[in-house]
């Protein structure tokens, strides 16, 4: 069975969908790409793993690193999956650049080299925003490209995490 929950954070509403055991999805309302994981209307309840993740996203949004994360279950290619591994990896409080990440994943892989943009897609792609911090992958030049829920909430949710005090020609600082 799946089912959704619908969340209001400081930043907009949310859209969680998860089955009995996991959290299968976290999209900011409008977002690119939204709720596209979904195989169903889904069923509006508030289960066990929702109460787990609105905690999360209570100690998140009051500006401290939750020190647990609910049971997570994202849909992807294997290829996604081992990117949103990554992710996973980056800590509160720091950013990565897909370069870096592409750098990891070829790595891992054996390989000399891997595409960051083939990294940018499966990042773009994340159907849990925030617990799986796409939020925390920058350009190669510290510019706050690409956010499926937007730039501006890319840059709060940075500031909110102690990364971004302004920004200046699309750069951090």
């Amino acid at each position: 069975m799946e089912y959704i929950y619908h969340y209001s954070s400081p930043l907009g509403g949310i859209l969680l969908s998860g089955n009995d055991t996991s959290l299968t999805g976290l999209w900011f309302d409008g977002q690119k790409y939204y709720a596209d994981t979904l195989t169903g209307p889904g069923v509006e309840r508030l289960t066990p793993v929702f109460e787990q993740t609105l905690d999360w996203l209570q100690i998140y949004f009051s500006g401290q690193d939750p020190a647990f994360l609910p049971p997570l279950s994202p849909r992807g290619t294997p290829f996604r999956k081992e990117v949103w591994d990554v992710l996973l990896t980056i800590p509160y409080g720091q950013t990565r650049t897909y370069g870096e990440i592409a750098s990891v994943i070829a790595a891992r892989r054996g390989l000399p080299h891997m595409s960051a943009q083939a990294v940018g897609g499966a990042v773009g792609h994340n159907p849990i925003s925030l617990l799986i911090p796409c939020h925390r992958v920058v350009g190669a030049d510290g510019s706050l490209t690409g956010y499926a829920g937007g730039v501006d909430k890319k840059a709060q949710l940075l500031k909110l995490e102690g990364i971004l005090t302004g920004v200046s020609r699309g750069r951090f600082l």
